[in-house]
């Protein structure tokens, strides 16, 4: 009879739900499950037999809630008012059916309970959850660019008061089951008889939820006059302001719908929660949003871009060469994995301060009491530092992570060479230097591949996998593996200098750099950033990944094109501040600010090197000049073949150089603002700072046809 779930009505009378939905490892509101849920509401409530029902899953998680893939693609064709209204209506007045069907609904929690998932459980007239850490509860819409649609910003914080609902809708904060406990979210935990005691609750579960009582007041007050509500209303929107400048529509529509819906009658705040839903859905930050940060990289997760047909890696294993911030970072990441880490340095002392780098920062963290001491003692009793390359003869992957030189690095090499398996696979974190000509002194060369790791390691969820001239199908596939197990996101690219990342982000600091040589307010270059969206500001990033690094990687570059080289506009700036002023960044105490007693102020004496032109230009400006040489330098990696889906390239300039999210990415970025468009203004930039942002022949031929990186979208 259903197609999505299954209802078993008992000797007491109660109907026991259980969904899953066939197709996918989730539960997701498809057509068929909303069909199947009404048809259910409408057999409880009319059936005399039965005196109330049971929501639980069948599935490990008890729902996920929207379908995202779908959701993608219905905000990537141009929708009407109407249609964008439909889709915000799809669910909530359905759960409002069930709540005020007559019958008592209790939701027997055993999974995750996100998004939609949650908000079905919040109709229900009463909650109980699995006492496990599998469970966890949110609403993280906020994070997709929407907000909650099916009630879920109402009934939230009608059940346990604005103030604490506020933090947990503008965070899409994820609870575990005793935090909801205590919350009030769920009222009550249970064991392995998590359906037995659901069913008890329905005797005892009120079929009128609190808020359609005669009398009801939402917990801790509602109006705008209350002094305390009032307050936290207007410190969380200039908060929201603060922190997005204005670029995520979906925070200040969720604070607007939470203050005025709780106002209302609960039909008319669900209205308001609906139009505001259609609102985002016709915005395309949502879109971007989901389409990057959740739809393509969940693919990526799943090792799309992995070869088919190669039986998984064995590994258990890894060498780490190289014990500074990197290389311990890619040690600790290993090691948390459940690998056993060989930590080579240039001897043993090295080696084991850098072991001792991750042993101090552990221990700040075991005294905040955010991990066990017994985690910890696991993780670091897995990491051996060691002077001696005959030590990882064990190893079935080493990555290097020494300095951007191509000597250093060829000297490496050649020793692994003589210890390893000659099945191993030898990995360069290279930020830059072409992985097929690193290869050229290593005997197996389809055994060497590109991992570009970012800093931090621990925190950075991004991995740049370059796969060289010669580097084979199966060494791909088992550095994916590896990749995954340490769950990290992987972009695949093939070999160019600087790769993706780092031509993209270098393409933005240089260009931000030029700016402070023709004159703009380095204040207003970082403060535009910001503006822009980026996390800080471009000067401010330089300095902390030190101006030193970028003109070394210049010099190198520099070196090996000889005369085919071009400076790049902030190339001279570099040369200045290390060559001649010897302020090389914060490492050393000065750089474009200067770091004194903990205190960063921006350096007075930059005015006098580059004084400030009379006229500044409109921070407008420098917000496109910023993101568009970005994006323009992506479309020449597509165009060159270094990157093979604009997918790829929008989760690797998000999670890998914070290129900001509301865009979707560099290529978004592109097909938001349209490609003709994009490419017309890019002709304005170049006429008025540079050939640099002069669009190629084949990118004016792309906008010429209306052709965008994403097929489904606008082509305007």
């Amino acid at each position: 009879m259903y197609t999505t779930l299954n209802l078993e009505v008992g000797a007491d009378g109660v109907a026991v739900v259980t969904i899953d939905v066939p197709g996918s490892t989730a539960n997701v509101m498809t057509p068929a499950f909303r069909a199947d849920l009404a048809a259910v509401i409408d057999r409880v409530g009319s059936d005399a037999g039965v005196v109330g029902a049971v929501i639980t899953s069948a599935k490990a998680d008890f729902m996920a809630g929207g379908d995202l893939k779908a959701m993608v693609e219905q905000f990537s064709a141009p929708l009407t008012k109407d249609e964008a209204f439909r889709i915000a209506t799809l669910m909530s007045p359905l759960l409002r059916k069930l709540e005020t069907s007559g019958k008592p609904f209790v939701a027997a929690i055993n999974g995750p309970a996100m998004g939609g998932g949650l908000e079905l459980a919040l109709a229900c007239h009463a909650r109980v959850a699995l006492d496990s850490p599998q469970v966890r509860l949110a609403l993280p819409e906020v994070t997709l660019g929407l907000i909650p649609g099916a009630g879920g910003s109402q009934r939230l914080p009608r059940l346990i008061g604005v103030q604490k609902a506020l933090p947990l809708l503008l965070k899409g904060t994820v609870l575990g089951v005793r935090q909801a406990e205590e919350l009030g979210l769920v009222d009550n935990v249970a064991g392995a008889d998590l359906v037995k005691v659901a069913r008890s609750m329905v005797a005892a579960a009120n079929p009128v939820q609190p808020w359609d009582r005669k009398g009801y007041q939402v917990p801790g007050g509602a109006g705008f006059f209350d002094v305390d509500l009032g307050a936290a209303y207007n410190l969380t929107a200039t908060s929201i302001a603060k922190d997005t400048a204005r670029n995520y529509p979906a925070p200040i529509a969720l604070l607007t719908v939470v203050a005025r819906g709780v106002m209302l009658p609960m039909d008319a705040a669900l209205h308001l929660e609906s139009c505001h839903f259609a609102k985002l859905v016709l915005d395309p930050v949502a879109r971007n949003m989901v389409r990057t940060s959740f739809v393509s990289k969940g693919e990526l997760d799943k090792l799309a871009r992995r070869p088919r047909d190669i039986p998984p890696g064995k590994l258990s294993q890894v060498g780490v060469i190289g014990a500074g911030l990197m290389g311990g970072g890619v040690a600790q990441v290993c090691a948390a994995a459940g690998l056993e880490v060989r930590l080579v340095d240039a001897t043993l002392e090295q080696a084991a301060a850098g072991k001792q780098r991750l042993a101090d920062v552990y221990a700040k963290l075991v005294q905040r009491g955010r991990m066990a001491q017994d985690k910890v003692d696991g993780i670091l009793a897995r990491i051996v530092p060691t002077a001696d390359y005959a030590q990882l003869s064990g190893c079935g992957l080493v990555v290097e992570a020494v300095f951007e030189n191509r000597e250093v690095k060829s000297q490496v090499f050649r020793k692994l060479q003589e210890v390893l398996a000659p099945d191993a696979i030898i990995a360069s974190n290279t930020s830059s230097l072409p992985i097929t000509g690193l290869a050229e002194g290593v005997s197996h060369p389809e055994r060497f591949i590109g991992l570009h790791f970012f800093s931090p390691v621990d925190r950075m969820p991004l991995v740049e996998v370059v796969t060289g001239a010669l580097t084979a199908e199966r060494t791909l596939a088992h550095a994916l593996d590896f990749i995954k197990l340490l769950r990290k996101t992987p972009i695949v690219v093939k070999d160019s200098r600087g790769f993706f990342t780092t031509r993209v982000i270098s393409a933005y600091l240089t260009e931000s750099m030029g700016m402070l040589a023709e004159g703009v307010k380095p204040a207003l270059i970082d403060n535009a950033a910001k503006l822009a969206g980026m996390p800080i500001g471009p000067l401010s990033l330089v300095d902390e990944l030190t101006i030193e690094l970028g003109y070394n990687a210049m010099n190198q570059e520099k070196a090996d094109l000889g005369e085919a080289w071009r400076a790049p506009p902030g190339y001279p700036v570099q040369h200045k501040f290390v060559a001649e002023l010897d302020r090389k960044g914060r490492r050393y105490g000065k750089g474009f600010y200067d770091y004194i007693d903990g205190r960063k102020t921006l350096w007075p004496g930059l005015d006098a090197v580059y004084p400030p032109a009379p006229e500044q230009p409109a921070v407008d400006e420098l917000k496109r000049r910023m993101l568009y040489i970005q994006s323009l330098e992506a479309a020449r990696c597509f165009e060159e073949g270094v990157i093979a889906d604009p997918a790829e390239g929008d989760v690797g300039s998000v999670l890998g150089i914070a290129f900001p999210a509301y865009t979707g990415g560099v290529f978004s970025l592109i097909d938001t603002v349209g490609i003709r468009t994009f490419v017309e203004q890019c002709e304005q930039l170049a006429d008025r700072y540079g050939e640099r942002y002069r669009p190629s022949a084949w990118l004016k031929a792309r906008a010429a046809r209306g052709e965008p990186f994403y097929p489904a979208a606008s082509a305007a």
